[in-house]
């Protein structure tokens, strides 16, 4: 399992470890791409550049505007149809995870645990948090939510950063670093707190209820690290999501119960739609789940050990971006390949994005592309 490539850590005690076979001779080699005939139309519309991605990056779409941000700080507001840029600003500092924006706010995390909030470009406020986080902040109903490492929950206000709340709750002492879950559901917040969705009231931070995706196994912490993944694939009240090497599985949010769960390993996030749930296990096999229970509809093993990002759902088909900086179109119902469009050749590091008929990605190099199939 090549954990380091998706810069999935983990943290325990004093200790900054990295899953055993990151590394060596014995890894994997790519599955080699075979000629393909597309099935469907496409093509790339607009590109922009930030200064690479080595951090979890969400790329948060909001009424026609695609956030994106760069290694040094700067998070841009780009118009997802045409690319033109919008706003830009800087957090003044190399970040750790972004970006979360509710189309007037924006808000990163520098790798000084320091919360950073902009509108339009401008910075309005900062805020420490005592732990590194790797979730992109979520900003809804005028608040900022932002959830560490340490799985401890903060609540600011978005206007003036106001530390409205904090949820803490007993956990492992080994976490792991890599965006969790963290959305909204009507007027209730959801947070991955390890292999468990908590139902979260915002203005109080109480917990309404709380679900456990899977049952950690394993004869040590590592083989039961099993963190929920973001993010969540939803579709009305139902949430989606990968426990860590663990399971698939999903909840329903209204009634805070799980719906059903699937064991498999795997460590990017899901994707779906009102049929199916998308995934790409540890191997990259790819595999398409029935959304009401949880059956397998589908699998392709084509693309072996290439890296595969967390998917997108796009109307006929899902998309998978790879190491090597390809976008795999692949048919929603059979799993058939259909399209392949290239980047700039270095990783796809963040779940590609959509808004209305355009799919937007970002690569480790700092390359933004949206496309547009046909």
């Amino acid at each position: 399992m090549t954990i380091a490539r998706r810069s999935a850590v983990l943290l325990g005690g004093l200790a900054l470890a990295v899953l055993a076979g990151c590394a060596g001779s014995d890894k994997p080699k790519p599955t080699p791409l075979v000629e393909l005939s597309p099935k469907i139309a496409g093509r790339q519309v607009w590109s922009a550049k930030v200064n690479g991605v080595d951090f979890p990056l969400g790329i948060s779409v909001r009424a026609g505007r695609a956030h994106v941000a760069g290694n040094d700080g700067t998070v841009m507001a780009l118009d997802a149809q045409t690319g033109a840029l919008v706003w830009q600003g800087n957090a003044g500092a190399r970040l750790s995870a972004g970006v979360g924006s509710d189309g007037r706010f924006a808000a990163v995390v520098t790798r000084d645990n320091e919360v950073v909030v902009m509108e339009g470009g401008n910075v309005l406020w900062r805020a420490s948090v005592p732990a590194r986080v790797a979730t992109p902040p979520l900003v809804a109903g005028e608040r900022v939510f932002v959830v560490g490492v340490d799985r401890v929950v903060h609540a600011f206000d978005a206007l003036d950063g106001r530390r409205l709340w904090v949820l803490k709750r007993p956990g492992d002492s080994l976490t792991l670093s890599q965006a969790s879950v963290l959305t909204a559901y009507r007027d209730t917040l959801l947070v991955g707190q390890g292999p468990r969705l908590l139902g979260v009231d915002p203005l109080k931070g109480s917990v309404r209820w709380e679900v456990a995706v899977t049952t950690p196994r394993g004869t040590n912490e590592v083989e039961r690290l099993a963190d929920l993944v973001g993010p969540a694939a939803r579709e009305g009240s139902n949430f989606c999501v990968r426990a860590f090497q663990a399971a698939v599985g999903c909840v329903d949010a209204e009634r805070g119960a799980l719906r059903w769960n699937q064991n498999g390993g795997g460590i990017a996030a899901v994707a779906g739609d009102a049929d199916f749930v998308f995934s790409a296990d540890g191997s990259d096999r790819i595999t398409a789940r029935k959304r009401s229970g949880g059956e397998a509809a589908w699998t392709n093993e084509a693309l072996l050990h290439r890296g595969l990002s967390a998917p997108a759902a796009m109307g006929k088909t899902v998309v998978f971006g790879d190491s090597e900086g390809w976008m795999h179109f692949l048919a929603r119902d059979s799993g058939e390949m259909v399209l392949r469009l290239p980047t700039d050749g270095s990783p796809i590091v963040a779940a590609p994005a959509l808004w209305d008929n355009t799919l937007m990605a970002v690569t480790r190099n700092g390359g933004i592309y949206a496309f547009r199939p046909e």
